[in-house]
């Protein structure tokens, strides 16, 4: 407790819990529409994407803001309408994105940067080793501003996510302008991939929206608490990984993860055990 309390007197301590809480809540919503949608693994893919906005950010000297964010936002778009349209199916189209950004990023680097330590700055962007620990004022109010946004959106427009997120083709014949929501959510999904990095990495970034999700359809069957459930757990898996971390110096990402799987195991446990009650 003693070592805990010296590190919260610490400004980038309190700054990384503030993300780690409101990255969490925003995957950690998103993640129940995405799965629902079957696009589980679009955050694999995007989160490869941003790797490669940023390799060029680092060779061209720039924020890697500045390209990540409208790079990954455009891909995100593409994506969904590619897959909405059938042109390419989702899982295709994923793998697609991961090997290609992936790939394409890392030769970028490898050939054009500068830094003396190539493999410790790929190690960190994919893994998120230490990051999380040097975020800036504007990371910080860019994640205030996402959370208050994702909240808004989806609480004055609940009814409408559900409706595509479950029949889309019904939504669509009804009025509902489907393209219009769907580009909203991939914005929205392009941000918080490139938040995410800094907390778990790229590699792991879709754990964050998994695990989440499907943890909570483990235990609920009403799409209102499986959000709410996710919420929860999404953020208490990342408020205990920081800390963890802190006590430790264990990886952020890989810890965050791991504590992840492990919920996720006993949601299934308590599944179990509750279909077996109801038996007898």
């Amino acid at each position: 407790m003693d070592k805990l309390i010296m590190f919260f007197q610490h400004d980038f301590v309190i700054k990384a819990l503030i993300v780690a809480i409101l990255i969490s809540l925003c995957c950690a919503i998103l993640g129940v529409t995405l799965v629902l949608k079957r696009y589980a693994m679009i955050g694999d893919g995007l989160s490869h994407v941003a790797f490669g906005g940023m390799s060029i950010a680092m060779v061209l000297t720039v924020a890697d803001m500045y390209l990540m964010l409208p790079i990954t936002i455009l891909v995100a778009i593409i994506l969904i309408r590619l897959t909405n349209r059938g042109k390419v199916k989702n899982d295709s189209a994923i793998a697609m994105l991961s090997v290609g950004a992936l790939a394409f990023g890392y030769l970028i680097v490898d050939l054009f940067s500068a830094s003396a330590n190539i493999s410790g700055d790929v190690c960190s962007t994919l893994f998120g080793s230490v990051s999380i620990l040097t975020l800036s004022n504007f990371d910080v109010w860019l994640c205030v501003g996402l959370t208050i946004f994702v909240l808004i959106y989806f609480i004055f427009f609940h009814n409408k996510i559900f409706a595509i997120t479950f029949d889309e083709n019904f939504s669509k014949a009804t009025g509902v302008k489907t393209a219009l929501y769907n580009n909203i959510l991939a914005v929205i999904v392009g941000i918080v991939i490139v938040l995410a990095m800094k907390l778990v990495g790229s590699l792991l970034i879709s754990a964050l929206i998994v695990f989440p999700a499907i943890s909570a359809i483990r235990l609920f069957k009403s799409y209102k608490w499986v959000i709410i459930f996710a919420s929860i757990i999404s953020v208490i898996n990342s408020v205990l990984g920081i800390l963890l971390h802190l006590l430790w110096g264990t990886p952020v990402g890989s810890t965050i993860v791991i504590i992840n799987i492990f919920v996720y195991f006993v949601c299934w446990c308590l599944e179990v055990i509750l279909r077996e009650t109801r038996r007898v």
